[in-house]
């Protein structure tokens, strides 16, 4: 038996793990990668051809979005989900096809005018359609053979209308293992479907940990937090645009509105319009609703039972075609707007965007996850302008996030979650970011004292004896300058020292104090901007300029000279990280890599700052608890790690590990950890 992680491993999408038990070789979800990929994916170590079946969670694209491209390559199984999930994916996997086929055609005009090859889709609609057809629906709570030796059911996620966590029971050659696949773990008391169902037992438990760092702030209710955006926004003769995944998301936002307009609790825009613009959020709905007996919870069920369908109400229009929805933009009345994507990747929301963000008036209201480098986490994280077809657009609009509206569990969820499965000799986290995958692994030990591994792609693991057998390394991507941002930044930088030059014209006739005070921090900075660290280049260069404006850092590569110590004194006046790969010549001795780290904390104490310490040479005697006790008494994260070999390498990563734990516990909800995760990979 044995259990290969293939996607989502320290990444919050793509999800896919690839198992081998009882003479069969078969996949748990098989999900497209969305927003930004951070680390390569190991292929999957079979052709599709010879994959025997399929179990889906869920219907997210990011659970099963690939399934049309493994049904391209040869796959011919059979794919076990809920009927829920079957009836989701028929529509969402033909709503991905054209999606794929759209970005192969419009490549390929690009290809064509500059003489390169032709670029093939992902996959075309008779791969998405051949997938459908593959589909075998299951109740909840079921069981099933699906080859000697292999039984499944599938339990009440509770994340999405259909979301199962899957229990695989395996047994070969007279020995038994029960695997649970968490899927999603869904939120407690959303709207219309029920809360998530525990596992009562399980020999490994694969979980995941989208929110595996972080809290939910729930607003005492829903309805009113939804309802106040509204009003304010409607009061000031704005509209509301909400990116929301056609697929579950959608659904919840009519419920709420249904709510509201039933309680009359908008004030003097009485029938105020919501459009629902997606052809797949209008087909979900119809799904919602035929599917209600068998997902539906209580609350909705006596709507069901009075006659009423939940999410339909006075003044909804769903539209269809593209005429339909370039007309929504040219309703001037206060209005909802519900399109997806809800990460604004794609989708009719990018349109609605262009037309809404630059009108101070409007308010875009973010209700779902926004994963990194998608175009809802920048608006999210507080862009000032972006590109939208080609077109630089001013941010003018009212940003603003519903809180607590979320399909995932929270890591209080998790934990609970956790901690009804009895017997778990060891739980592999996946589906989370870097941050809160290694995060959650490490509350899982402190909180339940369990055996936990959050794997990277490739890692392989022998379900009998329970041994790692591959612990894969991480393979991060090489990010690609994005240089139309850094233009978008540029212009940002000029804009400042446009108010920068009008400071100083206003400046005249005011005390000689605070002009002299003026100058002097003007050339500090500028000062700061012409230090040369490294061979005589600048310090800050465009690149850095533009993360220096989002108060984020890159890593800054140090040679010893005499101008150092000076040099970095001035670096963390501005900085909030400071990431030093140290490379000293190779005749530096031990002796002086203790003074020079001595000084590194001297100067580390004027301000909590992260520093990671990397020594070119070997180091074999240095006094590990020292430095924990440091970092525990300046509140600061400071990782030496010199280049050792065997158990003192191995020595040197764990006190890496008890550093950074005990940070973590102090600031658990700062971005600094996520910015210290995102720079320097700790693990």
């Amino acid at each position: 038996m044995k259990m290969m992680f293939i996607g989502a491993a320290h990444e919050v999408t793509g999800s896919c793990t690839y198992m081998e038990a009882c003479g069969k070789k078969f996949l748990v979800d098989f999900g497209m990668e969305q927003g930004e990929d951070l680390f390569e994916s190991v292929q999957i170590p079979v052709s599709p051809a010879h994959i025997d079946f399929v179990l889906l969670t869920h219907a997210h694209i990011d659970h099963s979005g690939m399934l049309p491209l493994l049904y391209a390559g040869g796959f011919t199984g059979e794919i076990h989900s809920t009927k829920a999930t079957a009836h989701l994916c028929n529509v969402m996997l033909r709503d991905s096809a054209p999606i794929q086929e759209f970005e192969a055609e419009w490549r390929n005009r690009k290809a064509k005018r500059r003489g390169d090859d032709e670029y093939t889709p992902l996959y075309t609609m008779d791969d998405a359609i051949g997938a459908s057809e593959l589909f075998v629906p299951h109740d909840y709570e079921t069981p099933f053979e699906v080859s000697e030796g292999i039984n499944v059911f599938f339990r009440d996620a509770g994340h999405l209308l259909g979301s199962s966590s899957i229990v695989i029971t395996l047994t070969e050659n007279n020995e038994t293992r029960t695997i649970v696949f968490s899927g999603d773990i869904g939120n407690i008391n959303q709207p219309l479907i029920r809360d998530p169902q525990y596992i009562d037992y399980a020999d490994y438990a694969v979980m995941e940990s989208t929110y595996g760092n972080r809290i939910h702030i729930r607003p005492k209710n829903y309805v009113t937090a939804l309802k106040d955006v509204l009003q304010t926004t409607f009061d000031r003769g704005g509209s509301v645009i909400i990116p929301s995944f056609a697929v579950g998301r959608t659904q919840e936002i009519l419920y709420f509105i249904r709510q509201i307009k039933d309680d009359n609790l908008i004030k003097g825009h009485d029938g105020f319009p919501v459009y629902v613009d997606s052809p797949l959020a209008n087909e979900a709905t119809d799904i919602f609703i035929n599917n209600r007996e068998s997902c539906y919870d209580e609350e909705a069920l006596s709507y069901v039972r009075r006659g009423i369908n939940p999410l339909s109400f006075d003044g909804l229009v769903r539209t269809v075609s593209s005429d339909d929805s370039r007309e929504i933009n040219n309703d001037t009345r206060p209005k909802v707007i519900i399109s997806a994507s809800g990460m604004c990747e794609a989708g009719r929301i990018k349109h609605h965007l262009k037309h809404n963000l630059w009108k101070p008036e409007n308010t875009i209201l973010f209700v779902g996850y926004q994963a990194s480098n998608t175009l809802g986490r920048s608006l999210v994280d507080g862009a000032r302008r972006v590109k939208l077809f080609g077109e630089t657009i001013n941010v003018a609009a009212e940003i603003k996030q519903l809180p607590g509206i979320s399909g995932h569990a929270d890591m209080n969820g998790l934990i609970e979650w956790a901690k009804a499965v009895k017997g778990v000799k060891m739980y592999f986290i996946n589906h989370g970011e870097a941050v809160s995958a290694d995060s959650f692994a490490q509350k899982l030990r402190d909180e339940l004292g369990a055996k936990a591994y959050a794997p990277y792609s490739g890692a392989e693991i022998d379900l009998i004896t329970g041994e790692i057998t591959v612990d894969a390394l991480p393979m991060p991507i090489e990010k690609k300058v994005n240089t139309a941002n850094n233009n978008i930044y540029y212009n940002d930088l000029l804009m400042a020292s446009d108010r920068l030059y009008q400071l100083i014209k206003s400046s005249s006739g005011r005390a000689n104090a605070d002009m002299r005070k003026l100058a002097e921090k003007i050339n500090s900075f500028t000062n700061l901007h012409s230090v040369s660290l490294t061979g005589g280049e600048p310090l800050l260069e465009a690149e850095f300029l533009t993360e220096f404006l989002q108060k984020i850092n890159k890593k800054i590569y140090l040679e010893t000279n005499g101008t150092l110590y000076e040099n970095l004194k001035k670096v963390i006046n501005f900085t909030d990280i400071i990431a030093m790969d140290i490379k000293l010549p190779s005749a530096t001795r031990t002796e002086e890599m203790f003074e020079i780290h001595k000084k590194f904390i001297e100067i580390a104490k004027e301000k909590e700052t992260f520093l990671k310490i990397v020594f070119n040479e070997k180091i074999t005697d240095f006094e590990t608890e020292e430095t924990i006790n440091l970092a525990k008494k300046y509140n600061l994260l400071l990782v030496l790690q010199p280049m050792m070999e065997g158990e003192n390498l191995k020595l040197s990563n764990n006190v890496i590990n008890k550093i950074y734990y005990n940070f973590v516990e102090k600031y658990p909800n700062t971005r600094l950890i996520q910015q210290v995760h995102k720079f320097l990979n700790v693990r």
